[in-house]
Order: structure tokens, then C-alpha cells, then sequence
């Protein structure tokens, strides 16, 4: 075995196959012939002396040769990634890039304002948005594929201690009815009658209504009795489907703003209840954090909250002891990976 047995295109390639499930789905990703895909897996497979993948028939399974290339492969690639950012930092803010993660309703709704106040004042900045699950984003922040996000539910538990959690915001969920609806000329409703009315909710497996749910509960609230009419796929969709009369609806106050305003929504008020969740501020604080992301936590960040927040001297911080946290395996979306078949067209 050679010194370097390998480069960083097949690392990559490595990557691509586990993580898009075929050699052919691999290529396409990679915008390289599948041929090609095949032959360096086979080079590679010669250089180590070792095979990566068990074949039978059409489909192959990653080796435990494979799987610890895999994981050591992912941490080198960030590896280099992190490397290229802190070169372009020396130029400043002239240029670079900052990729900030979110949740679904921060991404959609509070994030476009902030980076738009950020490109105002550096527009030589690139800015990449990954909107995705509360979890999923958490696990890009730890492996590094992302400098921070802001997040609406909880952290999971195995990230907890390793990655940087601030609370950031409250953000409350508010009651949204029909303007026609005959207790939007209330004052106030009584907690009662939320188990009299329609409620149109999001999927109950998905990341936003688990948080709302948990919010609820906290607050008095038994989700247990509201009556759910209708599940939809979208905050979106959700409102559109209150503006016309279907039902109810739980939403952050930061995604009605302009249905407000237009006098589209009425914001009902609950007697002697609000109902807020935290929004949270998360990242590595073993990672580099660029120039960039320096910028946006201390200039930015703070015009959002009226929080004051410190984010470079905390006493509560977490680092983990100041150890790196365990590498986590890699996966396309940041996520553990789980061994599964991985088929080979080639």
C-alpha cells in the first residue's frame, strides 16, 4: 500500500455511491460517466488491497473496509472544505461563503430577512440557505457542513453535548381563525373552546407539529381533544385553507405577518394563555467558524432578538469537554447512516 492509497475524488465518489444508493444515481451526481465511477472504485479497491464493496448478482454492500473508508473519507473531505474556508477568510469579507441552516418556519419566514440584511451590507458574500428537519439540520451543523442554523424544536439528544446551544428568541404560536369566523369578534376565547373548534394542522409525524404539540401541552392545553379536520403539507397550505373558511390553526406569529396586515387572518387570543416555543441558535464550537459567520451572529443576529446574548463568552457553553465531538457517520443530509445495500450498475 502506498503512502496515499487514495485521492479525493475517489473519496468523493466513495461518498456519492452511499449516499445516492447506485454507482449510476452516483455518477449523475457527480456529472461524470458511470464507466468512470466504476473504474476508480476498482482502482481504489487495488490501491488499498481491500474491497470496499460485497458483490452478488446486480446489487453490493458496503465491506466494513468500506464503511470505515466511508467515515474517515467524510471527515477528511469537511476536513478540506474547512481548510478552503479559512484561506478565503484572509481576504475577509471580500468574498467566501456563509451557509446558514434552518427549521422550516425559520427558513421560510425569518431567515430570507436576515440574510437579505447581510448581502446589503456584504454583497461580496455568497449565502447558501439549507431549509430542512430540525434534526437533519442539527446533524449538518455538527459534521460541518453548515457555519450555524437556527432551529425551532430540540437538538437530539446524542448532539447535545457537542454542539453549541443558545437560546436565541421566543417565537409564539398563534391562533389563527376566519375573519368571518364567529369568535374572531371575541376578545378573548376560553381555553374550552379550543376543543370545540376545527383544527388544520400539519402531518402528525412531522418535526413542526411534534413542536407545536409539546408547546401546547406545556401551556394547559390537551391535543389529545382538539379536533383535527385536516392535515396538509405546508404552512402555506394551511393558511390558505383558514382564509377560506376549512378551520383553525396553530402558526408562528412570524409566518402571518403579511396576512395580518392585510386584514386576511384574525389572530385570536387564548384567556389567559400564550403560547411560545424558543428559537435556538446552534454550531460547532469545535469547527472553524469563518469570518463570515462572525459577522452574522454579532451584527445580525442581534437586531432579531431582544435577547442580549453574548455569542462568544458564555460560562454555560458546551464543548464537550473541550475534546472534539465523536465523528458522526456521514451521510449526503448530514444524518447517521444506517449499512444498507448499495446497488452497482456498473
Amino acid at each position: 500500500m502506498s503512502d496515499l492509497p487514495f485521492t479525493l475524488d475517489q473519496l468523493r465518489i466513495l461518498k456519492a455511491i452511499a449516499a445516492e444508493g447506485s454507482f449510476k444515481r452516483a455518477a449523475d451526481s457527480l456529472y461524470v460517466s458511470q464507466p468512470a465511477v466504476s473504474l476508480q472504485v476498482q482502482n481504489l479497491e487495488r490501491q488499498l488491497d481491500v474491497p470496499l464493496f460485497d458483490r452478488g448478482g446486480r446489487r453490493a454492500q458496503l465491506t466494513e473496509a468500506g464503511y470505515l473508508l466511508l467515515e474517515y473519507g467524510d471527515r477528511i473531505l469537511s476536513l478540506c472544505q474547512e481548510t478552503c474556508r479559512a484561506i478565503e477568510d484572509l481576504q475577509k469579507l471580500q468574498g467566501g461563503t456563509l451557509i446558514v441552516g434552518a427549521s422550516q418556519t425559520t427558513g421560510t419566514y425569518l431567515l430570507p430577512r436576515m440574510i437579505g440584511l447581510f448581502r446589503q451590507r456584504y454583497p461580496d458574500v455568497a449565502v447558501q440557505l439549507h431549509v430542512h428537519s430540525t434534526r437533519r439540520t442539527s446533524w449538518s451543523v455538527g459534521n460541518g457542513q453548515i457555519d450555524l442554523a437556527i432551529i425551532g424544536g430540540e437538538v437530539p439528544s446524542e448532539l447535545q453535548d457537542s454542539l453549541e446551544i443558545i437560546p436565541y428568541a421566543e417565537d409564539e404560536l398563534a391562533l389563527i381563525m376566519p375573519v368571518f369566523h364567529p369568535l374572531a369578534s371575541s376578545q378573548a376565547i376560553q381555553r374550552e373552546d379550543l376543543y370545540k373548534l376545527k383544527f388544520i394542522s400539519l402531518d402528525s409525524q412531522s418535526t413542526i407539529r411534534k413542536v407545536i404539540d409539546q408547546v401546547l401541552t406545556r401551556c394547559g392545553i390537551e391535543t389529545r381533544r382538539l379536533r383535527i379536520e385536516m392535515e396538509l403539507n405546508s404552512i402555506e397550505a394551511i393558511k390558505n385553507a383558514v382564509q377560506s373558511g376549512l378551520g383553525v390553526a396553530f402558526v408562528s406569529i412570524s409566518a402571518i405577518e403579511k396576512e395580518l396586515q392585510m386584514g386576511v387572518l384574525h389572530r385570536a387570543k387564548i384567556d389567559s394563555v400564550v403560547v411560545k416555543r424558543t428559537l435556538s441558535v446552534i454550531f460547532n464550537p469545535n469547527r472553524y467558524r469563518s469570518t463570515a459567520a462572525g459577522a452574522f451572529t454579532k451584527e445580525i443576529l442581534p437586531q432579531f432578538t431582544k435577547r442580549e446574548i453574548d455569542f462568544d463568552h458564555r460560562p454555560d457553553r458546551k464543548k464537550n469537554g473541550g475534546n472534539p465531538p465523536p465523528p458522526a457517520k456521514p451521510t449526503a443530509n448530514g444524518q447517521p447512516m444506517d449499512k444498507k445495500n448499495v446497488e452497482e450498475n456498473g
